[in-house]
């Protein structure tokens, strides 16, 4: 069955214990622009994907007696050249339904050297899913976006550089505010500098070279601001994939800025833990952030 609401096109699936689960393409009428990616979309390894050229969202909704409103849209991790779709999305959505917050997966375009389309279809997913409040149970004022390693560096980009839409537009999913409400950063690239930056999501993200103003752009403990929403940090101590020092930067630029701000560093985990239980200390996270979303009063 499909269903037109707005501009959306919503394809239902039959997906077990997820009766409301949907799919829908970030752009149904299409991309504003190309990331030039002409081979077929390829998933290997579980459901990991590259070659990604077209953006999809995988909406996760609770049942009406469990709904708190609130939602999170979920950037997967792979350093901008891949997407872990399993224990870095689709596995977070369903945790998050089991509390009673909609989860929103987002596939986004690899950029394949145009830096601005990964952090154009975060911006644009966030606003379908605020557009689409009504309809799918959800709070507009409670929605946040949740990222992993690269994943983490493509939300903290829409955390840290939105608008709040623009009324004069004739595309009404543009009228709306593209700003998150909060942010969940799990292992994040942070930055670009060199010196503490993850070089194998800056390269693929940006390229090859050494400018200075595009190091600056995507450099995003430099973006915070005092509308900056309130961030959930989460990562280990002994992750040698993305130096610890990124969350750090990051959480120091919130406090200098007054942002409301967790920190978790578990001694162990390593790199890209996401949903993956290891027996460790850091597995206790999810119901951590779970805490802190009632302290901070986005769910009751």
């Amino acid at each position: 069955m499909i269903k037109k609401i707005a501009i959306v096109v919503f394809v239902f699936l039959n997906v077990s214990s997820f009766a409301q689960d949907k799919t829908l393409k970030v752009w149904p009428n299409g991309a504003p622009n190309d990331n030039g990616m002409k081979e077929p979309e390829e998933k290997y390894d579980g459901v990991r994907v590259r070659n990604v050229s077209e953006a999809e969202m995988y909406v996760y909704l609770p049942e009406k007696e469990k709904n708190t409103g609130a939602a999170v849209l979920i950037c997967p991790g792979g350093g901008y050249v891949i997407e872990a779709m399993d224990h870095e999305g689709f596995e977070l959505a369903k945790w998050l339904v089991s509390k009673g917050v909609a989860g929103i997966v987002l596939k986004y375009r690899l950029p394949y050297g145009h830096h601005e389309i990964p952090s154009g279809d975060a911006r644009r997913a966030m606003r379908i899913v605020r557009r689409n409040a009504e309809e799918w149970g959800i709070n507009p004022d409670k929605i946040g976006i949740a990222g992993s390693s690269a994943g983490g560096h493509l939300a903290s980009t829409a955390g840290t550089r939105f608008d709040y839409g623009n009324p004069q537009s004739t595309d009404p999913v543009e009228q709306v505010s593209c700003r998150p409400d909060f942010m969940l950063l799990l292992y994040p690239v942070i930055t670009f500098k060199e010196e503490f930056g993850h070089m194998g999501s800056r390269v693929n993200l940006i390229g090859n070279g050494n400018d200075w103003k595009m190091v600056e752009k995507y450099s995003n403990e430099m973006h915070v601001s005092a509308e900056t929403p309130p961030t959930f940090l989460v990562l280990a101590d002994d992750d040698t994939g993305v130096p610890p020092r990124n969350s750090i930067e990051f959480y120091l630029a919130l406090k200098e800025n007054n942002i409301p701000a967790e920190l978790h560093i578990f001694k162990d985990g390593g790199h890209g833990f996401g949903m993956n239980r290891k027996n460790l200390p850091v597995d206790q996270w999810p119901e951590l952030f779970y805490s802190w979303l009632k302290a901070q009063e986005i769910i009751n």
